[in-house]
């Protein structure tokens, strides 16, 4: 009985602590909607980077084309301010996935990646610069 109260007890704490874990800021990066996305172009300053090799093309706004491969050898196209605000996208997430975590490894806290691409901007008939 005491064995079955502890592990109930040590699952309560550990379910606890996982919030904490995927805190944002801490390690980790945001995936966002394409609604998101056109939100954010609309209402916020932030810098948006396709890092889709080799290039297809890109979704309006674009501030940089950057490999996802290298990004660390471009930060000079990225803000100086680790917390200003960074969205990147790629053909369908993979290669945004990796810049994005990349970023989180090199200190920058505010993320995020286009979640499934500019494939899923294109299948909603939204603008594209080919």
């Amino acid at each position: 009985m005491r064995k079955i109260i502890y592990l109930v007890f040590l699952g309560l704490f550990l379910s606890a602590c996982v919030p904490l874990l995927g805190a944002k800021g801490e390690g980790k990066y945001e995936m966002i909607t394409v609604s998101e996305l056109q939100n954010l172009i609309e209402t916020e300053e932030f810098t948006f980077v396709n890092v889709h090799i080799p290039l297809d093309g890109n979704i309006p706004s674009t501030d940089a084309e950057i490999p996802f491969d290298e990004i660390e050898n471009y930060l000079d196209l990225l803000p100086e301010n680790k917390d200003e605000k960074i969205v990147l996208y790629c053909r369908s997430g993979s290669m945004g996935n990796t810049a994005s975590q990349t970023l989180v490894d090199l200190g920058y806290s505010d993320v995020s990646n286009l979640e499934g691409g500019y494939n899923v901007w294109k299948s909603m008939n939204l603008p594209f610069e080919e």
